[in-house]
């Protein structure tokens, strides 16, 4: 439906304004920007000269492809308005504007994944304006600095302007604009700010030009001020920074220029700023942030490089890096794309393709220089992107080799991080295997049970704690000729690994002389039946009795539990190992041997559920554990 048939098919909704409440995630926003304890209240600015700047793109792409839209009047810009008089700030932009619709959907409603979440990293951040940009709904910053906020906007194409109006209360009203209003806005917006009292410095024209040149300078398109006798001048560079010469540009330029497009407050850790040209042109400015991105856990795992053809702005969904290079802000401009490149062309396009796999192998490439010439530096970027740059193990099968490289662990050697370059270098005689364990935290699992035959021998064990760990292991690894091999999953043989102390080997008082093991095995798998998938003795083991591990074909025990919290679990069933030189092993076997076969059965579910929970888990039914406890505890008692 057109604008004139909407009009007329709602008589009196032309004829007075309309109520509307606020979705409710909006309500709690404005509430915590209304009553607001930030400092850095300088972003309501920038977030609405960004706005506008994006205004201005959307109409210009649209523009190709319907020229009319732009009507005559093809002077993009925003322009900042002071009225010291009425205590108002103006911004206006003349791009692609809004018609009803677009006021209640885009100023009502937060419609984005992780609303809820945002919210609550808002309220408990005690610097909460570095979140605001970056989850994309900055306009309502401008509450920090406004009791009243008058929106009026007409959409490109369209005659009729409409009004939104809100004191960031339960709601906001639409109304039809007056003639004065849509003369003022014959296309695009202009948003009204009515300043409290304590924001009334943003009247002064020198702290809009400052905070416009710290955060809005490369904003491409003219910001202009207008001073008290309605004289306007062009406050910004409004040059497209990432086609200039580096030599022309300093590092306060490339702070600038982060800051403007990644819609942060930090410094790049990392800037690559470079140009190809050949078979194909294309200029790029991207940036490694030194703090992760709030969006960075986003689901939808969506990259923020902006794609621009000859300067004009044409989407940042092109999705330019892969998902687990979705840390990386900035903008890649191409000379050769067209114009009216469609998202349907961008998947599709070899030119895209070969882009996509340039920029990828660059970043890359510069993480492995930076890894190498200033480590401490590449310690805070792993730190901070390492478990999403490891999601590229498991998806990204030709890079594997190179993000394994990247790669910095936890060890169980020292406290810092370690590359399996260093891990190879100092493994221990006659070592084939890297060897790895996956859990919830290092600390849990440095006691792992399963780590004491490779302790026992000095060989370093990767701690493996990221969700994405129990995921990328699944696909076979290998890194310098050797294979990385987990300690919960498969038979592990240490036989020609020296023991640290040699003395350890033949300790008196193991009794596994007057056990028959494989008649005892067989006994504990009769007992516990399908509980297990089988039983065995551990070459894992030295001072534990017992503990679950996965079979050689199946899922590491990490990922069957993560799976199994999400349904998802197949039920595969553990292997038990004992250490049959353990002295409740032994009790176990004397039982046996002397037919107490009811005292035998006990210590056998004690030793799986001991290992359930050294493994984190629940015994499988806790009041029967608790009982064979007891009776085990009493029975030592009275020996006693």
């Amino acid at each position: 439906m057109d604008d004139a048939a909407a009009s007329a098919s709602r008589p009196e909704e032309a004829a007075q304004s309309q109520a509307h409440p606020f979705q409710a995630e909006v309500a709690e926003l404005l509430n915590l920007m209304v009553h607001s304890v930030y400092s850095e209240t300088d972003i309501f600015l920038r977030e609405l000269i960004s706005n506008g700047s994006d205004a201005c793109d959307k109409l210009r792409y649209e523009a190709i492809a319907r020229p009319e839209l732009l009507a005559g009047a093809d002077r993009l810009a925003i322009r900042v308005t002071p009225d010291k008089a009425s205590g108002t700030l103006s911004i206006a932009d003349t791009g692609i504007g809004m018609d009803r619709q677009e006021l209640v959907d885009n100023l009502g409603t937060v419609a984005r994944s992780g609303t809820r979440a945002f919210l609550k990293g808002l309220s408990e951040a005690k610097e909460g304006t570095g979140l605001i940009g970056q989850f994309g709904i900055g306009f309502y910053a401008a509450f920090m600095v406004a009791d009243v906020i008058t929106v009026t906007s007409c959409r490109a194409g369209a005659s009729e302007a409409w009004v939104w109006t809100s004191s960031g209360g339960a709601g906001f009203e639409i109304s039809p604009a007056s003639a004065e209003q849509a003369a003022r806005v014959p296309r695009g917006t202009e948003i009204i700010l009515h300043l409290k009292e304590d924001a009334r410095r943003y009247l002064e024209p020198f702290e809009i030009e400052r905070i416009v040149r710290s955060y809005s300078d490369h904003i491409l398109f003219p910001i202009e001020l207008v001073d008290d006798k309605g004289e306007a001048r062009q406050v910004n560079a409004a040059s497209a920074l990432w086609q200039r010469s580096k030599s022309e540009l300093g590092p306060e330029d490339y702070t600038q220029a982060y800051r403007s497009l990644a819609m942060a407050f930090d410094e790049p850790a990392l800037t690559l700023h470079y140009k190809v040209e050949g078979r194909q042109s294309y200029a790029v400015l991207l940036f490694v942030p030194a703090t992760p991105p709030f969006d960075l856990a986003d689901p939808i795992r969506k990259g923020r490089v902006k794609l621009y053809v000859r300067r004009v702005f044409i989407t940042d969904d092109a999705d330019l890096l892969p998902a687990w290079l979705r840390f990386v802000r900035g903008v890649v401009d191409s000379e050769d794309l067209p114009l009216n490149v469609s998202r349907e062309m961008l998947q599709n396009n070899p030119q895209v393709t070969q882009i996509r796999s340039g920029l990828t192998g660059r970043v890359l490439g510069e993480l492995e220089s930076t890894a190498a010439k200033d480590p401490e530096t590449y310690a805070k970027i792993w730190e901070a992107f390492g478990p999403v740059l490891k999601e590229g193990l498991y998806e990204d099968r030709e890079r594997r080799d190179q993000l394994l490289a990247l790669a910095r662990f936890s060890t169980t050697v020292g406290s810092g991080s370690r590359s399996l370059e260093a891990y190879v270098a100092d493994l221990k005689p006659n070592q084939t295997e890297i060897y790895y364990l996956v859990g919830e935290s290092a600390e849990r699992i440095r006691s792992n049970p399963k780590l004491e035959a490779a302790r026992a021998r000095g060989i370093e064990v990767l701690l493996l704690t990221d969700p994405i760990d129990a995921f990328w292991t699944v696909m076979p690894q290998e890194f310098g000729g050797k294979k990385l091999k987990s300690l919960s999953q498969g038979d592990v043989d240490f036989g020609s690994i020296p023991l640290l102390d040699k003395t350890e080997a033949d300790q008196p008082g193991r009794e596994t002389a007057k056990q028959d093991d494989e008649a005892l095995i067989a006994a504990v798998k009769a007992v516990l039946g399908d509980r297990v998938s089988d039983v065995r003795a551990s070459q894992r083991l030295t001072d534990s009795a017992a503990c679950l591990v996965a079979t050689a074909q199946g899922r590491d025990r990490e990922l069957e539990r993560l799976l199994a919290r999400q349904n998802r679990g197949d039920g595969a069933k553990p292997i038990l190992e004992l250490n049959m030189g353990h002295e409740l092993v032994s009790a176990m076997a004397a039982a046996h041997a002397a037919k107490r076969d009811a005292e035998a059965a006990d210590i056998a579910f004690l030793l799986l559920d001991q290992a359930h929970i050294l493994d984190g888990e629940m015994p499988a039914d806790p009041a029967a554990f608790a009982r064979r406890l007891n009776a085990l505890v009493v029975r030592g008692l009275r020996a006693g």
